[in-house]
């Protein structure tokens, strides 16, 4: 099976093409080919795949072969897979996803291949029982949540997967480890959950550590640097355009007041083509 390994800020994925692969069972595969010492390494699979009322899809399997709805790295690399290797030749393209169809626009390098691209992420969802969360009321704003032996402060977005926001003023300080997984797991949290830790530099400007639902940490997260956009507008602690810092890099967000989508800028690589010996 021919397959394609690509990153967006470090959050890698290995992608299979689904005009010229048949893969049976995604769980099983995404498992054996994520894990970084047995298999190619990444943090899930992606199938990229033919579609009749887009110009494909996309389905996402974590590294634990549970499936995501929504992958704000792995849509862009999706993007510029499909563009590159003449799946699509749309400029924007449109991908379905579980969330629903995303339109993307596609930045083009010199060589006229792909180098970066802006996701309209959609609308938030912030009702707590499509998010999903038990939290009651209308939305979910600086709720205490007690984890790890401590009271922390959570605020809920979904973009099309469920993300907890944490606000801190030192990021080093905090044991992403012990509190990731605790969150993550929490019975709040039906579906599980996304948890993103932020410091604020500045109403434009933040930095954030991710514990993805499935993978664990990772390098960087598209969908919950969009979540912690909203949230930085919804707690009052940052505008509606910010940069991102993330482990792997910087993601450019924006929360439209015209008609309240994020939209998520970043870059996208293709690292490298392999065979896989069998599935």
């Amino acid at each position: 099976m021919r397959f394609t390994k690509m990153h967006g800020l470090g959050n890698d994925y290995v992608y299979v093409d689904g005009w010229d692969e048949r893969v049976t069972d995604p769980p099983a595969l995404a498992r054996r080919i994520s894990d970084r010492h047995f298999g190619v390494g990444s943090d899930g699979l992606i199938l990229i795949l033919p579609d009749q009322h887009a110009d494909c899809r996309m389905r996402i399997f974590n590294a634990d072969g549970s499936e995501a709805q929504m992958c704000g790295n792995g849509i862009r690399c999706a993007a510029k897979y499909s563009y590159d290797h003449g799946r699509s030749r749309a400029n924007p393209m449109r991908i379905a996803t579980a969330a629903g169809v995303k339109t993307i626009e596609l930045t083009l390098g010199p060589d006229g291949k792909v180098e970066s691209a802006g996701v309209d992420m959609g609308e938030p969802i912030l009702t707590p029982g499509q998010i999903p969360t038990t939290f009651d009321g209308d939305r979910v704003i600086n709720r205490p949540l007690t984890v790890a032996g401590r009271s922390w402060q959570v605020t809920c977005v979904s973009m099309g997967n469920p993300h907890a926001v944490v606000y801190v003023d030192d990021l080093t300080e905090v044991d992403l480890a012990t509190i990731g997984p605790a969150v993550e797991n929490h019975p709040a949290f039906p579906e599980r959950v996304n948890l993103h830790v932020v410091q604020v530099q500045s109403g434009r400007e933040v930095t954030m550590a991710t514990w993805e639902r499935g993978s664990g940490a990772t390098l960087a997260c598209g969908t919950g640097a969009s979540a912690v956009c909203v949230a930085g507008v919804l707690t009052g602690r940052t505008g509606r355009e910010i940069i991102a810092h993330l482990p792997g890099g910087d993601l450019k967000l924006h929360w439209r007041e015209s008609d309240q989508h994020v939209i998520m800028t970043g870059p996208a690589v293709e690292v490298f083509t392999g065979d896989w010996p069998g599935h």
